[in-house]
């Protein structure tokens, strides 16, 4: 039997900052000529981005009215390791509690006390007593729920929570897994010109996410995805052109110009590979929840797998809304099939994938499933409806 995820909860930073203002912070910051500011600002506006979230004002603000970057023209002294984690343990907490109050408020009848395993992932940060003991007070878990932390494993992360929660599952169908996911990318800005300290500068915010697996659907009737199958895919030619280092002035991220290539190279056997024991072809499969890393790379996997811009909506409206939020992102994306998901779409495949260091490719199918208790509520909201909004229902499909 499978396991099935769903209730997913999200929580972001109350600073929402517009991409272009993002893009004059750092040219300002970088103190760039007026034909590298161009540049710059030319990268940003073709990164399908418009907004992200940061816990730092900083990057909304004028030259002079930071709050954690100095006020100098040139940053210095530039934040250290120490400074960018205290931020880290001040602003997780809240972020992530929000997430999962988001999560449970969807399913009334799960109690926080049943819950048997907390899995916290995050790459951003990391202290001791960490994170998931400091989730079991705020939110009131057992003490002894079992805890498990996926730490520094980059944008793919939560796939590997999925899986930690799903065999959990499988080994006693009384688990009640709460998967927590919380990344603040932004308090990691590195003042470098390198290629790819802009290209990832661009690309990250900040976003948490919470969602429950366990070993039957959702108690409410709310739409679930059922587990089907994972698969992990390894690039090592990649290994230097996506990578996540700590350093004197925060973690670096290393995200070459080539990875979509390397994505182009490996996306078409993995999914081969993922599917080849299983009743599913790529033709059947009608929903994606694909890791939006950034444009290219969504682009590269449509041309590769013959997919739409339409087919990969869902990834393409978190990029626009919220950027790449690390490990966090393709439970957005999942969240969107799940609150777009209508009777026609019960026992749908739903086909994942997501991207990290190494160069790593992980991929998930999973199965839409609307329980029976819910089919009833939209048939009645149907058969509730007037006769002319059916009418017109009607015109517009055809």
């Amino acid at each position: 039997m499978p396991s099935y995820l769903g209730a997913i909860g999200t929580a972001n930073p109350v600073h929402r900052i517009a991409q272009p203002q993002i893009a004059d912070f750092m040219a300002r910051a970088l103190a760039f000529g007026d034909n590298d500011a161009r540049k710059l600002r030319a990268l940003y506006r073709v990164s399908g981005i418009e907004h992200r979230y940061s816990v730092l004002p900083d990057y909304g603000q004028a030259n002079g009215d930071y709050t954690f970057f100095p006020n100098t023209p040139d940053l210095e002294p530039f934040p250290s390791v120490g400074q960018r984690m205290a931020v880290y343990r001040r602003e997780a907490l809240p972020l992530a509690t929000e997430a999962v109050r988001d999560c449970l408020r969807q399913v009334p009848d799960v109690a926080p006390a049943s819950i048997t395993h907390l899995v916290t992932v995050s790459c951003t940060g990391m202290y001791a007593p960490g994170l998931d003991i400091e989730l079991v007070k705020a939110l009131g878990l057992r003490p002894d729920v079992r805890r498990t932390c996926v730490n520094f494993m980059g944008c793919y992360a939560a796939v590997n929570a999925v899986k930690l929660a799903d065999a959990f599952c499988l080994a006693d169908a009384n688990a009640r897994v709460l998967i927590v996911s919380v990344e603040l990318c932004t308090i990691h800005f590195q003042k470098s010109p390198e290629e790819d300290h802009l290209i990832s500068n661009a690309l990250f915010g900040d976003g948490a996410a919470a969602c429950l697996v366990q070993a039957e659907p959702l108690p409410n009737g709310a739409p679930s995805l059922a587990l089907q199958a994972f698969h992990c895919g390894l690039e090592p030619d990649g290994h230097d052109d996506m990578a996540w280092h700590i350093n004197d002035f925060g973690f670096e991220m290393t995200l070459s110009s080539y990875v979509p290539k390397l994505i182009q190279r490996g996306i078409g056997r993995l999914t081969a590979d993922l599917l080849s024991n299983l009743p599913v072809q790529l033709a059947d499969i009608r929903h994606f929840a694909i890791h939006p890393g950034g444009r290219k790379i969504l682009e590269t996997i449509e041309t590769e797998l013959g997919l739409t811009h339409e087919d990969n909506r869902h990834a393409y409206r978190v990029l626009r809304d919220y950027g790449n939020m690390s490990s966090a992102t393709v439970l957005y994306v999942l969240r969107d099939i799940l609150a777009n998901a209508s009777p026609a779409d019960h026992g749908a495949p739903v086909l994942s994938f997501a991207f990290g260091p190494g160069l790593t490719i992980e991929a998930m199918l999973l199965q839409l499933t609307v329980s029976n208790e819910q089919l009833a509520i939209d048939r009645s909201e149907e058969a509730n409806e007037p006769e002319g909004v059916l009418i017109e229902a009607a015109l517009a499909v055809k």
